[in-house]
């Protein structure tokens, strides 16, 4: 009964070890990024540059159909021309870059919903908005693997300068630690991975795996390094339950492994040792006695 359920799955069906191995290189990189995103207090951003990515996907669709490179490229150009025209806008009319950034990603993402409509179905739509593990083909295997590699190569020199603009952004400034340079490397790397993400996830659901796990986290663990190896340990955890979900109950993998994920937050919620519900009544309980 236990190998019907939690191994025969992956034995049997090639398409679910590719989505299990592009998820679990996901979860190597996408989490830390979540984690720097919950320290610096840009949790929502992970979403709106998700949603920004959408009219790029889109013509890259219309270019050349289901083409992971093609929507790729689109939805890189795209996403970088949200998160850096957002910042550009706000300096230039003296607004707040949060109010632009939510204009643009609603803007965005009605204009990308609209173009798929009208040249494509709505299985076409539904496989862009809430992926689908048919979609993980070698291409998107190897673009996941790409972008992962890429995003901890980047973040061995990026850690420390991360850490401390996150902690203090004042004394990281007085140190000379070009503040600025880095959040548009962190926001680069953002976009990288919900792109690589949306194939398995889709743009719906590309942040998922990359926020709930370190939000989770943090019940964890109350250092840098131990909200990541959290993190990251149930992204991994989740991208396996929701594949399985996904395949037994027979349900998108998107929410699948979204609602894994977020079975997991309420679990670190109730029962995670750093500030979690019961480990904080039994603390007052025994203080009270």
């Amino acid at each position: 009964m236990t190998y019907d359920l939690l191994l025969a799955p992956f034995a049997e069906f090639g398409f679910l070890r590719r989505a299990l191995v592009g998820c679990l290189a996901l979860s190597l990189a996408a989490p830390p990024l979540g984690v720097f995103l919950m320290l610096r207090r840009m949790s929502l951003s992970a979403d709106v540059l998700a949603h920004g990515i959408m009219p790029g996907i889109a013509a890259g669709f219309w270019i050349a159909g289901l083409s992971v490179a093609a929507m790729s490229i689109g939805g890189l150009l795209a996403g970088l021309a949200v998160s850096l025209g957002a910042g550009a806008l706000a300096r230039a009319t003296g607004g707040r870059e949060d109010a632009t950034l939510t204009a643009l990603y609603l803007l965005a993402l009605a204009l990308g919903v609209a173009m798929v409509s009208l040249r494509g179905g709505a299985v076409d739509l539904t496989h862009l908005l809430f992926g689908s593990v048919l979609g993980v083909d070698d291409d998107a295997l190897i673009l996941m693997a790409g972008v992962s590699t890429l995003t901890l190569l980047a973040l061995a020199p990026a850690w420390r300068p991360l850490v401390l603009e996150g902690f203090d952004p004042q004394f990281a400034a007085s140190q000379g630690a070009r503040g600025g340079t880095w959040h548009l490397l962190f926001l680069a790397l953002v976009v990288l991975n919900v792109l690589a993400a949306f194939q398995a996830l889709g743009t719906l659901m590309a942040v998922g795996l990359m926020m709930l796990p370190a939000v989770a986290s943090r019940h964890w663990s109350r250092s840098v390094g131990g909200m990541v190896r959290a993190a990251v340990g149930i992204a991994a955890l989740c991208s396996a339950a929701g594949l399985l979900l996904s395949f037994h109950l027979d349900v998108p993998s998107g929410p699948a492994i979204v609602l894994a994920a977020g079975g997991c937050w309420i679990v670190s919620v109730l029962l995670g040792p750093a500030d979690g519900l019961l480990p904080r009544l039994f603390r007052r309980r025994h203080l009270a006695a």
